[in-house]
């Protein structure tokens, strides 16, 4: 038969089971404390990471932009230093394309030179046309050198071509335009075809035809042309 406890068993056995269960309440306290710990680390991880990466996307885009910007900055100047430069070099161009044009006159007061370069201009027609008469047209101040051009130039015309014949007649009529600085233009077809070999004009088939050697001569080359004139 079972006797009843006392009260101090009583007791005693309250005080192991309050000690029981403030034992598994402490256990359980520090197992969601630890959790608890765990997520709060975990969250902050990831809180730090994306923070971390946002700073970093702005950082490069920021990186980028600037590096954009200056690159832009960069082709900018680069752009007007060139134009500057280009512009320079076709103020030299020109101005020394003009001081050639100034001295073409000069170069036709010398009447031995202007008759032997009146007759190579007259043959170079005569030989372009081919025909068998032909119209030379000067400045009138330079018929008398023109008419001993035209007949040097028949006479090697001649020769050249074995004894072949050609009429070149001095067109006194339609002289060269006031300006001119000299040379002939040869007239053929009928009147269909001129070639105009004039001083002036030859100067102006310089420009175009000398002008790469004479940019390539003052300036060097250009490495960065692609395709050459």
């Amino acid at each position: 038969m079972a006797h009843a406890m006392s009260d101090d068993q009583v007791a005693g056995e309250l005080k192991k089971m309050t000690a029981f269960i403030r034992q598994e309440a402490l256990e359980k306290a520090k197992e969601i404390q630890i959790k608890a710990d765990e997520e709060f680390a975990i969250e902050k991880s990831k809180l730090v990471r994306q923070e971390t990466s946002s700073i970093d996307s702005q950082y490069e885009k920021k990186f980028k932009q600037a590096g954009m910007s200056q690159q832009i900055t960069r082709s900018t100047l680069a752009n007007k230093t060139r134009i500057k430069v280009l512009s320079a070099r076709q103020e030299l161009l020109d101005d020394l394309f003009e001081k050639a044009r100034g001295k073409l006159e000069d170069y036709s007061k010398d009447k031995g030179k202007h008759q032997e370069l009146c007759k190579n201009l007259i043959l170079e027609g005569l030989y372009a046309l081919n025909e068998s008469k032909v119209l030379v047209r000067a400045r009138k101040e330079d018929y008398d050198v023109v008419k001993k051009a035209i007949e040097s130039a028949k006479s090697e015309y001649k020769k050249s071509l074995n004894g072949k014949e050609v009429k070149v007649e001095l067109d006194e009529k339609n002289p060269q335009p006031e300006g001119c600085s000299g040379g002939v233009s040869i007239v053929g077809g009928g009147g269909r075809i001129d070639i105009n070999n004039t001083l002036d004009e030859r100067l102006k088939l310089l420009e175009t035809d000398a002008l790469p050697m004479v940019r390539e001569s003052l300036f060097g080359k250009n490495v960065n042309r692609r395709f050459q004139d």
